[in-house]
């Protein structure tokens, strides 16, 4: 869990999210991601390089109506996808996505959304990936 957690603050940190605001939520995350594991809500895929944690990626599942997209009520959602700077480059992430989707798959669902930041823009849509349009609305003050 520290690793996922690591990662996760160093990708938040690497889109240019104020280290405060990370710090902020990750003790929440943390807690999400312990009950998420515990209960089966969260499965992990690492990749360990000379005995190190150097990359990782996780799914969970969304309960959903059945839509224009899919039949099913059962999303796969790729989230916390990391690679080391060290060791990009490599074709880790490609390896941890399709990893990942292919969770999704054995898990019977038909459709896997993530949200993409720029770097990882490229690597979904080379995958398949396709851009959505959703938006948000937050309804509390975010911290800056």
């Amino acid at each position: 869990m520290a690793t996922v957690s690591r990662h996760r603050d160093a990708m938040f940190t690497e889109m240019g999210i104020d280290r405060t605001v990370v710090q902020a939520a990750s003790g929440p995350a943390r807690e999400w991601l312990g009950a998420a594991l515990a209960e089966g809500r969260y499965l992990g895929l690492l990749v360990v390089t000379g005995g190190d944690v150097v990359g990782g990626v996780g799914v969970t599942w969304l309960d959903l109506p059945p839509n224009m997209h899919t039949a099913l009520p059962r999303r796969g959602y790729i989230l916390n996808m990391y690679v080391d700077p060290p060791h990009r480059g490599r074709g880790l992430a490609r390896r941890l996505l399709d990893g990942a989707v292919e969770v999704c798959r054995s898990h019977g669902v038909d459709v896997v959304t993530l949200h993409a930041s720029d770097a990882g823009r490229p690597l979904y849509a080379a995958s398949g990936f396709t851009a959505t349009n959703e938006m948000r609305l937050t309804l509390r003050e975010e911290p800056h």
